[in-house]
């Protein structure tokens, strides 16, 4: 007689696939301004490090423009911090100007989970205007399908 399987077939990614799989859900269109604040001599401040470069990004910074990362580097001992200014959309869904976080003893993945939570979800819907052009409306603009016909002069 035998035992009927159950479980994962397979291990799973481990950490940097879990970042990496937060990491690609990261929405900044509802923040105006991410200020990181840390204290380098500080113990426990890689996880703030690592999220204030994944913050600066390519991809993640193309989700918003206009959101400017600042850091903070300061020597007094205070525990790491990061602050999240909302645009005036989110403030009225969320009924709050700043969101903070205090990143001491939360490592890289927890922050990118905290930050999917509670700052990319307040980000507003995304406004489809795709409008299906025709053959005809393509070339007219100068691309499109069939590039037109070319005519040869005869000498």
């Amino acid at each position: 007689m035998s035992v009927p399987f159950s479980g994962a077939l397979r291990r799973s990614g481990g950490i940097v696939s879990a970042i990496g799989k937060q990491l690609k859900s990261v929405n900044l269109k509802g923040v105006k301004r991410i200020t990181v604040q840390f204290d380098p001599f500080a113990e426990n401040v890689k996880s703030t490090r690592e999220f204030l470069f994944l913050l600066s990004t390519p991809k993640v910074a193309l989700t918003n423009p206009k959101c400017v990362v600042k850091s903070e580097i300061v020597c007094n001992r205070q525990p790491a911090n990061i602050k999240f200014a909302l645009i005036d959309s989110a403030q009225e869904k969320a009924k709050v100007k700043e969101i903070r976080f205090n990143s001491d003893n939360i490592n890289t993945l927890e922050l990118l989970q905290l930050c999917n939570r509670h700052v990319s979800s307040l980000a507003p819907p995304e406004e489809i205007t795709n409008k299906v052009l025709t053959k005809a409306e393509k070339q007219k603009l100068g691309g499109g399908a069939g590039g037109g016909k070319k005519t040869y002069k005869k000498k």
